[in-house]
């Protein structure tokens, strides 16, 4: 098994007994050290074993820690958590004695992943790691492949003191926007905690959506191999579209890492995406938010065009952000099954709660599994299509009339 594990404080002691649990249960160990997670994943592969466990809370804030755990190909499932906690109660694993070693893999995810990409024209680019995971490995590889790298809190720092590690919040990467401009750049590139989750900054300061990034990869890998690309349940319309534009097959999948890699290996994908920042490649197996900051780069060079070109030929629409309505967590069934009345006059997905496609749009209503509250989200093709999803939305479950009156009316 692999282990390894980011640059929190907390890392270590938490590394510390984990590798001493594994090894009293027989299991022949692989430290590689301070990584991030696509590194991992690599070394999961390339060294050909059978799971492993590197120990990081990705894009959370210092104070969290935790696992991220692979068993055999496919990503841990809550069924699996389960077990685990049951061998556990029921002190029914093996007690043995296990190997230890440490093994070096930075460098020869370097050269792997040099492999795989090309330079056309060396851009400048702005890193920002956030003192994360990536702060040495991804300034040094876009050096190594040629371009001019101007890095931003590329010091491990694992109190994180310069901005929150989510790049999916905008608003952290505002100090990246305003490098950008400054120093004339072509490209920023804003990485989470881990380095699995990438959120890219156009030459004119402003955040591409993880959606307008994702057609970006979707127009280059469909142009000559059409092929199943999946997307989640929250993405923007425009990802649909343009995968069937380029002949691809379209295949929706409910939000978070598991499903949408389960999905993503067992249809044989080309390409998977998040609106988090998680991008899947066939080519790895995996998602990797330094390898695809790298395909952003060589598809820019490639094509002799900044990022702007790409976001302002994008089809606009209007689009809510995720609307977290506090509500009872009993009730919370009750309050769907309301909704699905509205399967009456349209098509209705079950795949995630309850989305509700609109012949101009939709509207999403999830329960959150971490709080006592609803996810709502809408998209419409104008302002007056949006302002009628949601009037036909609250007049089905005018309960959250009241909660966030701005957004929701």
């Amino acid at each position: 098994m692999i282990v390894g594990g980011d640059v929190r404080t907390s890392t270590s002691f938490l590394k510390e007994a984990l590798v001493k649990g594994l090894m009293e249960c027989g299991a022949h160990l692989i430290d590689i050290g301070t990584v991030p997670t696509p590194v991992f994943y690599f070394a999961k592969g390339f060294l050909k074993a059978d799971g492993g466990i590197t120990v990081t809370a990705s894009h959370n804030p210092a104070k969290y820690n935790g696992f991220k755990v692979i068993l055999g190909d496919m990503p841990i499932r809550t069924e699996d958590i389960q077990t685990i906690k049951k061998i556990v109660e029921q002190r029914s694993y093996q007690v043995g004695i296990g190997s230890y070693r440490n093994l070096e893999v930075n460098e020869l995810y370097q050269e792997y992943t040099r492999g795989l990409v090309r330079t056309y024209k060396p851009l400048k680019v702005i890193i920002d790691a956030g003192n994360g995971a990536t702060s040495i490995l991804a300034p040094q590889l876009f050096k190594k492949i040629g371009y001019e790298v101007i890095p931003l809190f590329c010091e491990f720092d694992g109190n994180f003191p310069n901005r929150e590690l989510n790049p999916a919040v905008y608003s952290n990467l505002e100090k990246l926007q305003t490098k950008v401009l400054d120093e004339e750049a072509d490209l920023g590139i804003g990485f989470d905690g881990d380095g699995d989750r990438v959120v890219f900054v156009d030459e004119k300061g402003r955040i591409s959506t993880s959606e307008e990034s994702f057609t970006v990869f979707i127009q280059d890998y469909l142009k000559d191999h059409p092929a199943p690309v999946i997307y989640d349940i929250k993405s923007s319309s425009i990802i649909k579209k343009e995968i069937e534009k380029h002949g691809g097959k379209a295949i929706m999948e409910r939000s978070g890492h598991a499903f949408i890699k389960k999905t993503f290996l067992e249809n044989q994908g080309i390409l998977a995406g998040e609106i988090s920042g998680h991008f899947f490649f066939k080519e790895l197996g995996y998602d990797d938010g330094i390898y695809a900051a790298l395909k952003m780069a060589e598809i820019l060079s490639k094509n002799n065009q900044l990022l702007s070109y790409y976001i302002d030929k994008i089809d606009k629409t209007f689009m809510t952000p995720d609307l977290r309505i506090p509500y009872p967590k009993e009730l919370q069934i009750e309050l769907l099954t309301k909704l699905e009345n509205l399967g009456r006059r349209y098509k209705i997905v079950r795949l995630d709660g309850i989305r509700i496609e609109f012949p101009r749009g939709w509207a999403l209503m999830r329960q959150s599994v971490t709080k006592p509250c609803v996810t709502i989200r809408f998209e419409a093709d104008s302002e007056a299509d949006l302002h009628f999803i949601k009037k036909e939305f609250l007049e089905t479950v005018p309960e959250l009339r009241g909660k966030h009156d701005h957004l929701l009316i």
